[in-house]
């Protein structure tokens, strides 16, 4: 569940992001997940306070949040991509049956840990539906789509950002001052 008047800017990187309470780096730490949408509230030099879905804030090297490309198209808008979203889904299906008959042959005795790794190694999904609305994940082409039923549009993509570096782990210098200060 999302909360209220939360709308993702931004995408966590795929190698995750770490996220302080404030924008100190010599307190502790958290690793966001990778691909984790989040809402950007405010900069600060190199920080970037956001929101995550759940209301939870948090405080990020803003260099290394990559900026969502598009939001979901509004209705009568541009048609962006017109992807029939009925392939994917049926991928996305093909995945879930076969990681929910993997868990039933594990649950059943019948593989081992090593082997149920194994079998379920290279399957990625990832399918949001809110009402109309649906987001799918494409893992051959590395990126979440957005759908409305009659068509995808990409809308995050985690393959590395041209005008990010690869994302390290280095926090920014010091937050810059309040103007109220």
């Amino acid at each position: 569940m999302t909360g209220s008047g939360f709308r993702p800017t931004h995408v966590v990187p795929r190698s995750g992001l770490p996220a302080w309470e404030t924008p100190d780096p010599t307190r502790p730490t958290v690793l966001l997940d990778p691909l984790l949408p989040v809402q950007l509230v405010e900069r600060r030099g190199d920080w970037a306070h956001i929101r995550c879905a759940n209301d939870w804030i948090a405080w990020v090297d803003g260099r290394h949040l990559l900026a969502l490309p598009q939001d979901p198209p509004d209705e009568g808008g541009p048609p962006g991509d017109t992807a029939d979203p009925r392939p994917l889904l049926a991928r996305a299906e093909r995945a879930l049956a076969d990681y929910r008959a993997a868990v039933a042959d594990l649950a059943a005795g019948a593989l081992d840990g090593e082997t149920f790794r194994e079998r379920t190694r290279g399957l990625r999904i990832g399918v949001v539906i809110d009402g109309e609305s649906m987001w799918l994940y494409d893992a051959g082409q590395g990126k979440w789509l957005y759908g409305d039923g009659r068509r995808l549009s990409t809308y995050a993509t985690d393959r590395d950002h041209p005008d990010h570096p690869p994302a390290g782990h280095d926090p920014p210098g010091p937050a810059a001052p309040d103007d109220d200060t």
